[in-house]
């Protein structure tokens, strides 16, 4: 069963997604590339997290402070209040640390938020937990406010106690951000391999249908699958798609291939079948567009965990038969040499051996004579035996 056809065409299937969802992520992650949908998305949750959705307040100060303008070329720019899958970042910073978030809204709060040379003097004061609580009610901001309070009245007099504690309000609503970046990530590879798999016509039905009527296909495919997962890693962009170029399947327009077995355009005269003509063709390729959306990673581990189940159940090949010893070799070469010898021997021995007793030569007892026991010399000669050249 685990060496059958089937599951043949199951690990083919499996890297057939493997390397759909393999462009897919990499079509991804260029338009990442190009519009920083990430940074946009950090920005904006940033400016929710200080309460300042606009970007004027607060929010602004936030990014305009050294610490944090450090990381990014060019001015600050607030991004859009309504987020969007290909929000674009600009020239913002992809990543802020927790550190430097809370040591940057502190310095802004004691200090102000503007960056001149009264607020960069040497002469200033260290902050202290009362020049926090002092300058809080100054920010304009009750929502800022009440989580600086609370920050600062649950440190318990320690000012690094405030630190930890802005750091760990910032690593939560870093959660949230991540939830939305992910929920459009979805969102953008789903529209990928809508286009990528509408493109290319990749139906999961017609390419499990070939590959189990078509032993190479399905060999190859198979063979492709024991090497992706020995590498370890799954194929770049490059090689998933000369690989599944390669493999001569049913993909594509121009071949004829497809759900519907007949096209129409091709014979007007078939008859209209709903299974193969809506649910086959609609069916199969949704069914490759979500087994994409669960990316490459995914496949990759299903792909080595199906592979390691075929490489256990696969039967041994048959041994071959070992060639004799070579003493044995030549026993039986001297045995075939030497038979008519043997049969002449055994011809004589019996033409001069005495009469057999018909009787068993067990049952002979002591001679009735003497009632001694017969010696072994007496005893009749056994039927059966080695015969002795």
């Amino acid at each position: 069963m685990f060496n059958s056809a089937v599951l043949d065409v199951v690990i083919g299937t499996l890297v057939v997604f493997l390397l759909v969802s393999t462009i897919c992520t990499a079509i991804r992650e260029g338009l990442e590339s190009w519009r920083k949908t990430r940074a946009a998305y950090l920005e904006a949750g940033i400016r929710e997290l200080l309460a300042d959705v606009e970007g004027k307040g607060i929010a602004r100060a936030f990014f305009n402070h050294p610490l944090i303008y450090s990381l990014y070329s060019g001015k600050y720019q607030p991004g859009s209040a309504k987020r969007s899958a290909l929000e674009s970042g600009g020239n913002l910073p992809s990543y802020i640390s927790g550190r430097s978030f809370a040591m940057a809204l502190l310095d802004i709060v004691a200090r102000g938020p503007t960056t001149d040379a009264a607020s960069g003097s040497p002469d200033l004061p260290p902050i202290t937990l009362a020049s926090l609580r002092e300058n809080v009610g100054q920010l304009g901001n009750p929502r800022l406010q009440r989580m600086l309070i609370l920050a600062i009245d649950s440190a318990e007099g320690d000012i690094e106690r405030v630190r930890h504690n802005l750091h760990t309000w910032f690593d939560d609503g870093m959660g949230r951000v991540s939830g939305w970046y992910k929920r459009s990530t979805q969102t953008v590879i789903f529209l990928t391999a809508l286009l990528v798999v509408g493109f290319l016509n990749i139906n999961t039905i017609s390419i499990a249908q070939y590959l189990y009527e078509n032993d190479e296909a399905r060999a190859q495919l198979v063979a492709a699958a024991e090497q992706t997962t020995r590498s370890g890693q799954a194929p770049t962009q490059d090689a998933a798609t000369a690989q599944l170029f390669d493999a001569a399947l049913p993909i594509g327009w121009s071949r004829g291939y497809g759900a519907p077995v007949v096209k129409h355009w091709q014979d007007p005269q078939s008859p209209f079948d709903f299974w193969n003509d809506v649910v086959g063709t609609v069916g199969g390729l949704m069914f490759t567009v979500f087994a994409t959306m669960l990316g490459a990673p995914f496949w990759f581990d299903v792909l080595a965990r199906v592979t390691t189940i075929r490489s256990t159940f696969k039967p041994a090949a048959p041994k071959a038969q070992s060639a004799p010893a070579p003493e044995l070799a030549a026993a039986s070469v001297t045995a075939v040499t030497t038979g008519p010898v043997l049969v002449a021997r055994a011809v004589e021995v019996a033409a001069t051996a005495p009469p057999l007793d018909d009787g068993d030569p067990c049952d002979h007892g002591a001679d009735a004579a003497t009632g001694e026991a017969t010696s072994d010399e007496d005893l009749p000669v056994a039927r059966g035996g080695v015969l002795h050249s």
